[in-house]
């Protein structure tokens, strides 16, 4: 009863202000990336998932500026529209931010995102690479990697291998900030161990986990 109470009432009306709140957020900044973008829209394979926008407070969750130096460098795989991009650029220290989706769509709209804040990213060097994960080259300075639930299956493991790979090539620590973690225990058997977790701030099992985030590192 009281699931179907909140199913009806409850949920609609957290939706609903959570939207205006995203729409005021959005005009602050300048940018455009909220609705939702279904796979087939996206014209991506079958291990890809739909185009949903990052909670505006999930990298600030898992990551604080303070844990950001100079040399670091932000890789958001899955970037959609580049909200987190955005957030990376302007709001943190990163050397570079890099954005990478396999959506020509996608791009385009990061594009024009990370143009609209180009005032704001103080020194930080942005990009976004219009490329599949799965034969993506993971550059050898990164140091942190955001994903959202981006692609799962052979798409996750081969951008895994990717990650492992750059790190054997050029030795540094890596860290790993995964929102909505279905795909970890690839991570883990590849060696990164979670260091820090934070649960969904939501009342069911389901938007719980939509809003968890983990944070991983492979030393």
């Amino acid at each position: 009863m009281l699931r179907r109470v909140f199913a009806g009432t409850v949920r609609p009306a957290v939706r609903a202000a959570r939207a205006a709140v995203v729409r005021r957020l959005e005009r602050r900044e300048g940018i455009l990336t909220t609705g939702e973008v279904e796979v087939e829209e996206l014209g991506l394979g079958a291990h890809a998932v739909r185009y949903k926008p990052s909670g505006w407070l999930l990298l600030r969750r898992a990551l604080r500026p303070g844990d950001v130096g100079p040399d670091d460098v932000f890789l958001d795989l899955g970037c959609g529209k580049g909200r987190v991009v955005c957030q990376a650029a302007t709001r943190y220290g990163f050397r570079r931010v890099i954005g990478v989706d396999a959506s020509a769509a996608m791009v385009a709209a990061a594009l024009r995102n990370v143009e609209a804040t180009r005032d704001r990213h103080g020194t930080t060097e942005v990009e976004i690479v219009h490329a599949d994960a799965s034969g993506y080259a993971i550059p050898d300075d990164v140091t942190v990697v955001y994903l959202y639930n981006p692609f799962v299956g052979p798409v996750f493991a081969s951008a895994v291998r990717a990650l492992v790979a750059s790190q054997d090539r050029r030795p540094r620590p890596i860290r790993v900030v995964y929102a909505t973690p279905i795909e970890e225990r690839t991570l883990v058997d590849a060696g990164f161990r979670p260091v820090r977790r934070h649960r969904g701030w939501r009342p069911t099992r389901e938007w719980s986990r939509s809003n968890a985030i983990a944070v991983f590192q492979r030393p």
